[in-house]
């Protein structure tokens, strides 16, 4: 089940064989529970798999102006539109009044 909000990203250790093998299913879980594998051989973390997000959050300083409208779009809720809800509020604004 995915973690939402503060919860802490799980951390696990899979060995290379493993995470070829299976992939598929490491993908899965970090994009949607935002789970971290490291990667081993022989018993030696060789590689770091995460989301984007956890990367982006890592690497990429967020823009303030940017965090601002992130924490208004999850106080308002409209972090969880859909694409199509979405177009479907940018048309409603730009027809024509009457």
């Amino acid at each position: 089940m995915p973690r939402h909000g503060g919860a802490s990203p799980v951390t696990k250790s899979v060995p290379a064989f493993i995470a070829r093998t299976q992939f598929g299913q490491i993908l899965e879980r970090v994009s949607q529970n935002r789970d971290r594998f490291l990667v081993t051989r022989k018993g030696e973390v060789k590689a770091v798999i995460l989301g984007v997000e956890d990367f982006l959050q890592a690497v990429v300083k967020t823009p303030t102006s940017l965090a601002a409208l992130q924490r208004q779009a999850r106080r308002r809720g409209t972090d969880k539109l859909t694409l199509e809800e979405i177009e479907a509020e940018i048309a409603a604004v730009r027809r024509p009044k009457a």
